[in-house]
């Protein structure tokens, strides 16, 4: 788990879920690979928050893409921003426990999010 801020935390969708999580929302656009709904238990699955295919498959969790892949996937953000603007409320008012699959814990979409979500509470 990794916490952003007191509102907004971090935890892969293959780490056990808390008490403590809040508002859990899956935000990648597949399921995660071997998870059942009860043991993944999500409040909300915002699959249009994830990165587009596309972006996803050119950014592959490179580091050395992750500059690039803010930048455009800020600006995907930018036709989502109801949901987005959603999820800042939902942090606004409790805590957001933002879900994902990506092995790498620092350079993944999540991450990304939680940091908007962050600038815009």
């Amino acid at each position: 788990m990794t916490q952003l801020s007191t509102r907004v935390w971090l935890r892969r969708a293959y780490e056990e879920p808390t008490r403590n999580d809040g508002h859990r929302v899956l935000v990648d656009r597949l399921w995660p690979r071997g998870v059942s709904k009860e043991r993944l238990r999500i409040d909300q699955w915002c699959r249009d928050v994830a990165p587009s295919d596309d972006l996803r498959k050119w950014f592959g969790h490179d580091p050395a893409r992750w500059d690039e892949f803010l930048d455009r996937y800020r600006k995907e953000l930018t036709d989502h921003d109801e949901e987005v603007s959603t999820l800042v409320e939902a942090a606004r008012s409790g805590r957001v426990t933002l879900v994902y699959a990506a092995g790498d814990t620092e350079h993944n979409n999540a991450v990304a999010l939680g940091r908007l979500i962050e600038e815009r509470r």
